[in-house]
């Protein structure tokens, strides 16, 4: 029996900005993360979504409770 391995989708919300640390406002992403994305691994993906978690609650303290 075979592992499916799933791919990730995308984080983009079509919100395209990006601050003045090449952070998207949108999807919190780098901008080398937005390009490299349709070349990553899944494993690379998950990092980068690790990434993005961390930067949406640094850049959203002020919003969290």
């Amino acid at each position: 029996m075979s592992e499916q391995v799933v791919d990730i989708k995308s984080p983009c919300v079509s919100v395209c900005v990006l601050n003045e640390e090449d952070i998207c406002e949108g999807c919190y992403r780098s901008a080398q993360e937005i390009t490299d994305w349709s070349v990553l691994s899944v494993e690379d993906k998950q990092v980068v979504m690790g990434n993005v978690k961390q930067r949406f609650k640094q850049l959203n303290k002020h919003l969290l409770l």
